[in-house]
């Protein structure tokens, strides 16, 4: 059992797909990773001897940004988008798409996945 950067990895998995289980660390920064540290990128992790995940745990921490400080980050620039009322900034308060997605028909998700057809907003009038 293998913990970096505050995340424990699962035992049954290669190395390096047990790194992108780390915020922060997809596929092309896992392969990085191993090649700076030197270790074998098809050893499973329960395989991993100590002197290994001490290198893999001093490159991450070192020179990578990861979980707490990175999601602190996003967040701060996020924050700072919304302050100074940019278009990003104002779309993130509004809760809708930030990156130029249409909204017509998709993005259900963040919206509230609220479906209206024509005439299901307008009551209909009662014979008496």
């Amino acid at each position: 059992m293998a913990r970096i950067a505050g995340v424990i990895l699962p035992n049954n998995k290669r190395i390096e797909i047990a790194l992108t289980y780390i915020y922060g660390v997809g596929q092309t920064i896992a392969k990085k990773i191993i090649k700076e540290s030197g270790v074998d990128a098809s050893i499973r992790v329960k395989d991993l001897t100590e002197e290994q995940a001490n290198k893999i745990r001093e490159v991450v921490e070192k020179r990578h940004r990861v979980e707490g400080e990175l999601r602190r980050e996003v967040l701060s620039n996020i924050k700072r988008l919304k302050e100074i009322g940019s278009n990003r900034g104002l779309r993130h308060i509004k809760g809708l798409p930030v990156r130029g997605q249409r909204t017509k028909t998709n993005s259900r998700t963040v919206r509230g996945n609220v479906r209206r057809t024509m005439g299901s907003g307008k009551r209909k009038l009662e014979k008496t």
